[in-house]
């Protein structure tokens, strides 16, 4: 029988990984961590770090995980702030704060750069961290994430009618969060998004973890500050500080089948400012890439991530 709400541990999934919490920007962030350990240890492992997308969780990325580990890199999969076992203070879900609370798990791990890894919404923090947190970030790679900047290809262009409609939705009040924690919202987003269909099991893992309390409404600030600060002051100065140069190597992303994304102009903008662009297309698979290819992923990564140790 399902509830309206969980406790957080339900985040906190068993596999080949181990949890931690660590002190982030004011707050708490849980982290699931793989390969070699280094505070205490020394280890000189680089540093990957994943960040997960609506409407998951760290979990989202358990496949790439533990191949990273396995191959050496040492690798942590955060709960962004609102999200999974992390805090959720009532305030900070603009992209800013989000950067800032990414740079300070960076910070905590032991590590004075990370590879910053993202999938959609947190493939834009990935992106993000670039232009704000440069000090910290030593590549990003963005799956099925355009560039945030909306310079050559607006936010409206490249979404599809589907994604368009979840968004608009977002912007109500209540009624997303109870769409998400007391009706199936969760799923149809997955499935709205996705080319094939991701397993029971999964849906209703990250369905779960979305009841945890406050997980819902975060998740929902987090997307509506993304439209409304469009014509405020902290928007406009936040797409002009993504509009610099990046000058560390990044890796695009994109399902050919994506059900949000359309992928004409999906690397006009990360084209425009990095100088170091390789971009790639999953023929066949959908928006959630690392659950729907994630030995491609992984394939991608483990080829691209040794450019990034220069």
């Amino acid at each position: 029988m399902t509830t309206d709400s969980s406790d957080f541990s339900a985040a906190l999934v068993d596999g080949p990984w181990r949890h931690e919490f660590v002190p982030a920007n004011g707050a708490r962030f849980h982290v699931a961590l793989a390969g070699p350990e280094s505070r205490g240890g020394g280890s000189s492992a680089p540093l990957v770090l994943l960040l997960h997308s609506f409407p998951q969780f760290w979990w989202a990325w358990r496949h790439q995980l533990e191949a990273l580990g396995e191959a050496g890199y040492r690798v942590a999969a955060m709960d962004l702030r609102g999200t999974g076992a992390s805090d959720k203070p009532p305030i900070g879900y603009d992209a800013p704060t989000r950067t800032r609370d990414v740079a300070g798990v960076v910070r905590s791990l032991g590590a004075d750069r990370a590879v910053v890894v993202g999938h959609g919404s947190g493939g834009g923090l990935a992106w993000a961290m670039a232009a704000l947190q440069p000090a910290v970030t030593s590549g990003v790679a963005a799956f099925a994430a355009p560039h945030p900047s909306h310079v050559h290809a607006s936010g409206r262009r490249l979404l599809t009618p589907v994604a368009q409609r979840h968004l608009a939705f977002a912007q109500l009040p209540t009624l997303p969060e109870r769409a998400l924690t007391r009706d199936d919202l969760v799923a149809r987003v997955l499935a709205d998004g996705a080319a094939s269909p991701l397993s029971p099991e999964a849906v209703e893992t990250y369905t779960t973890v979305m009841r945890i309390p406050f997980a819902a409404h975060s998740a929902m600030e987090a997307i509506r500050w993304s439209v409304r600060s469009t014509p405020r002051p902290d928007g406009r100065r936040y797409r002009s500080a993504l509009r610099r140069p990046l000058n560390v190597p990044t890796l695009q992303v994109h399902g050919g089948a994506d059900g949000f994304l359309r992928r004409e102009l999906t690397d006009a903008d990360a084209a425009a400012v990095s100088r170091s662009l390789r971009f790639e297309v999953l023929e066949g698979a959908g928006h959630f890439l690392p659950e729907e290819a994630p030995d491609d992923v992984t394939r991608l990564l483990l080829d691209w991530l040794p450019t990034t140790q220069g």
